[in-house]
């Protein structure tokens, strides 16, 4: 069993800057991963890095402004988020599961909005 816990998320100006961290207890031998769901919408994927964190993958929308990285010694993913924009508005999760594209375990989610 794993168990994740974002944090970080707030309120922000278009244009800034925010880190989200998902603190993970358990086994945390996994690909890791961040998804979010803006209201009325689907959940959409991010960001995601292997379990070594020499692979890294983004979503278009996201892609050149936020950076996903992992502390293994900490057991912790972040999610660093540069140039914020309102449509970035949505509860961010953090996923693990065995590969980078099957995720097992999920946070509760973390609210992030970005006002214009």
């Amino acid at each position: 069993q794993v168990q994740l816990v974002e944090s970080g998320g707030g309120l922000v100006q278009a244009g800034g800057s925010l880190r989200l961290s998902c603190a993970a207890s358990g086994r945390s031998r996994y690909a890791m991963g961040w998804f979010r769901q803006a209201p009325g919408k689907e959940r959409e994927f991010v960001a995601a890095i292997s379990w070594i964190g020499g692979s890294t993958y983004y979503a278009d929308s996201v892609k050149g402004r936020f950076t996903i990285s992992r502390d293994n010694a900490k057991n912790t993913l972040y999610l660093q988020m540069n140039s914020l924009k309102p449509e970035d508005t949505a509860v961010y999760y953090c996923a693990a599961g065995p590969t980078l594209y099957e995720y097992t375990y999920w946070g509760q989610g973390t609210q992030v909005t970005v006002s214009s």
